[in-house]
C-alpha cells in the first residue's frame, strides 16, 4: 500500500490558461502524474470551485471577492473544469476546495488519513499560491513533502525560484519531474 500520494492541484481550464504561456508545462506534468501511477501512488486532484453564487465567498476576501463578482469557478464554469490533457481517471480521487491551500474547505485531510497517506508530492499552480498555502499547512500537519518545482508554475519566475530554491527547502524536498521518476523507478 502506497503511503505517499501526488497532489496535481488547481491545474484546471482557466488558470492553465492564463499561466501556461510556453505550453511546456502540461507534458512535464503529465509525465509526473504517469510514473505516479505507474509506481502505484495515488493521484489526487485539488480543484477550487464554489456553489452558484459563491456563497463560500466573504466580501472581505481579497482574492476570492474578485472570483465571486466574476461568477468563475462556481458549478457549471467550464474554466472550472480540471484540464483535459491531465484529465482525472475514474481510481484518482477528486477533492474540491474553498479557498487556497489544498486543505482549506476540503475533504483531503480525511482523505489523507483514510488512505494512510503521510507523504505528499506537491504540484500545481501557483506556486505561491496553492503550493505555498498546502505545503505550510501540510508541514504543520506533519506530512513528508516533496515539491516537483517544474511542475509547479507562478506569474512570477523570480517569485517562484526564490521559493522553490530558499523557503520550500526548509519544509520540503525540492527535486523535478524528471529526478523524482527515476527514484520512483528503482
Amino acid at each position: 500500500m502506497a503511503t505517499s500520494a501526488l497532489l496535481v492541484m488547481d491545474v484546471q481550464r482557466s488558470i492553465v490558461e492564463r499561466f501556461d504561456r510556453d505550453g511546456d508545462y502540461l507534458p512535464r506534468l503529465r509525465g509526473a502524474i504517469d510514473a505516479a501511477r505507474a509506481a502505484g501512488l495515488p493521484v489526487i486532484h485539488v480543484a477550487v470551485g464554489f456553489r452558484t453564487g459563491h456563497p463560500e465567498v466573504s466580501a472581505r476576501n481579497a482574492s476570492f471577492g474578485r472570483i465571486a463578482t466574476s461568477g468563475a469557478f462556481a458549478e457549471g464554469d467550464p474554466g472550472a473544469a480540471i484540464h483535459p490533457d491531465v484529465a482525472p481517471r475514474p481510481e484518482d480521487v477528486v477533492v474540491t476546495k474553498r479557498r487556497v491551500s489544498a486543505f482549506a474547505g476540503s475533504d483531503l485531510d480525511v482523505v489523507l488519513r483514510a488512505g494512510g497517506i503521510h507523504g505528499l508530492v506537491l504540484t500545481g499552480i501557483a506556486t505561491s499560491g496553492v503550493v505555498l498555502s498546502t505545503l505550510r499547512q501540510a508541514a504543520d500537519l506533519d506530512f513528508d513533502l516533496t515539491v516537483l518545482a517544474d511542475a509547479c508554475l507562478d506569474d512570477d519566475p523570480e517569485v517562484h525560484r526564490v521559493l522553490t530554491e530558499k523557503v520550500f527547502p526548509r519544509q520540503a524536498r525540492v527535486t523535478t519531474v524528471e529526478a523524482w521518476t527515476t527514484t520512483l523507478a528503482r
